[in-house]
């Protein structure tokens, strides 16, 4: 027979589930897993605030694809880890995170440090435990591994009472791990009426999302782009599934995509979306979206189907299997028509041209990208710098390309770039910030420097919380309240007393030498680059408006 602790069972379990880091915070209900955790294989990443720890580990998750761990302790560490629990939920992040909670006899008396965790967190997570005895670990533990991972990906709580934590278990033997379940296609009948829409279509665009990317499926998705030459377009979680110097990439749709894109989608008589769920920020307004076009909408989660525009011919099914079914059913098509009408649309709305040196921000963000590499992985906070990088980085793969999609979460970029850099430690890893974002979670420089990670934290300073500022700008009569930041902020200053390496652009101008110098040098390097705080992102489609609809620089600078 077996016995252990519960807080010795849990890590136990952990480790059986090939975890081999993790990040979290301790505090009193969760000392019992910490001191079993001391004793473990599995290395432990100390952040400096829970929310950190919750990106750390979605940025686990995001470039590995398997489930990445969290730790908070009761109360207000739980309560930390909420947002990042909710943003792996609308983006569909595989993550366990395992709270500690005040002992079973006070649950529900105002305990110190004791809230609803279970109840707070029901609405952002895929599934949540709340575990009444030691006994019930052997079945929670795997089963929140297997759920997080299984169909579409997501969150998933544990809280563990501090007197569960201390009980003891005895058991005759280990339960297996909780793997993914088997991915299943969509029915054939289903997918057969796909291919013959396919075939028949004259001005098809293959519009992929994330699930895409979760799915493992961008091989396949590649494929089907050459085999029936479907042009296509991304929303902002598939950048990098196909590379953006392919023949059939359109680049990213919606709100900040380029102008052609989006009319050239206004055109289409099918689209075909594999693992998007049609978000406002990808379509615009809906019902102006692709009007003349029938809908193939391949989603592993049947819920999104019909949710927010109707499809025509439905796939509940997974990426992989039903895209390889759809491929043996397809034969080689070539639209020469309709390659030549997008060229056209290129033509008459072309896409900004590069300027040398740091002349504008994506510039800026595009020469960073081209010096490190195809190699590299990117992660961004939320803003201006954000649809900037969208924009402009030379994606080439996918799970290069880290960003908070469906909520948007400033100060998601630096602790998502621990996460990366420990996931993937060969690989260097740039983290694209605006100066309002990384004000979110600054502290998480620690945690970089500490571990001596390969960052280079690329800071847009433009002294504001710019895409508020831009929209105050364009929609509310220019007054630009409570989107101003303080310029006296002394960033290069803050890095340096974190233990960063910095090169202040501010001071010395654009200088390509220092640049790569530092972007090619190893460990973190901060990197300060001024901003015209007037600059914004163009196209741009009005909250509302529809997608044809765009705003543009020499429209809005006329």
């Amino acid at each position: 027979m077996i016995t252990r602790t519960g807080a010795a069972l849990t890590i136990e379990l952990i480790e059986r589930q090939g975890v081999t880091q993790l990040a979290g915070v301790p505090g009193g209900a969760n000392l019992p897993l910490y001191d079993a955790l001391s004793r473990s294989r599995i290395r432990h990443v100390l952040a400096r605030h829970e929310q950190g720890a919750g990106f750390i580990a979605q940025g686990m998750a995001r470039v590995s694809g398997a489930p990445g761990v969290c730790f908070a302790t009761s109360g207000p560490g739980a309560t930390n880890v909420l947002t990042a629990l909710a943003d792996a939920r609308l983006d569909s992040i595989p993550l366990v995170c395992i709270t500690g909670q005040v002992a079973t006899p006070l649950i529900g008396t105002d305990a110190f440090q004791e809230v609803d965790v279970y109840g707070m967190s029901l609405p952002v997570c895929k599934h949540n435990f709340l575990v009444r005895s030691v006994d019930e670990l052997l079945e929670v533990v795997p089963a929140a591994f297997r759920i997080a991972a299984s169909g579409r990906p997501g969150p998933v709580l544990v809280d563990i009472p501090r007197d569960v934590q201390q009980a003891e278990a005895t058991f005759s033997r280990w339960p297996e791990p909780g793997l993914a379940e088997s991915p299943r296609a969509a029915p054939s009948a289903d997918i057969a009426a796909a291919a013959r829409a396919i075939t028949a279509s004259r001005r098809p665009v293959l519009y992929l999302g994330g699930g895409v990317v979760h799915a493992g499926g961008a091989h396949l998705a590649r494929a089907l782009a050459e085999r029936v030459d479907l042009p296509t377009v991304s929303t902002l979680m598939a950048l990098g599934v196909l590379p953006h110097d392919h023949r059939l990439s359109l680049g990213m749709l919606g709100m900040h995509g380029a102008e052609a894109t989006n009319h050239a989608l206004q055109r289409a008589d099918l689209l075909i979306a594999v693992g998007a769920r049609f978000d406002d920020r990808a379509t615009g307004k809906v019902a102006a979206f692709c009007p003349s076009a029938k809908v193939i909408h391949l989603d592993i989660d049947a819920s999104e189907l019909h949710k927010i525009r109707r499809a025509d011919i439905p796939l509940p099914g997974d990426v992989t299997p039903t895209l390889t079914a759809l491929l043996e059913r397809l034969e080689p098509i070539r639209r020469p028509a309709w390659r030549d009408e997008i060229r056209v649309l290129q033509l008459t709305h072309p896409a900004r041209c590069r300027a040398p040196g740091m002349a504008r921000p994506e510039d800026l963000i595009r020469t960073v990208g081209d010096s490190v590499g195809p190699e590299a992985v990117v992660t961004t906070d939320v803003g201006q710098h954000q649809m900037w990088a969208a924009q402009a980085w030379p994606f080439s793969r996918p799970r290069q390309w880290l960003t908070s999609g469906g909520l948007g979460t400033m100060g998601f970029g630096l602790p998502a770039a621990i996460g990366a850099a420990l996931a993937e430690p060969d690989r260097t890893v740039v983290c694209i910030s605006g100066d309002g974002s990384l004000l979110m979670n600054i502290q998480e420089l620690a945690t970089a420097a500490e571990l001596d990670l390969d960052i280079k934290l690329v800071l847009l300073n433009n002294h504001a919380m710019g895409l508020v500022r831009q929209q105050q700008d364009l929609f509310y009569g220019g007054n630009r309240f409570a989107s101003d930041l303080d310029p006296a902020t002394d960033f290069p200053a803050i890095a340096r007393g974190f233990g960063w390496r910095v090169l202040d652009l501010a001071e010395r101008g654009f200088d390509s030498a220092a640049l790569n110098d530092t972007l090619s040098a190893r460990g973190p390097r901060f990197i300060h680059v001024p901003v015209d705080g007037n600059a914004r992102v163009y196209p741009m489609v009005p909250p509302g408006g529809a997608n044809h609809d765009m705003l543009t620089e020499a429209a809005c600078e006329a």
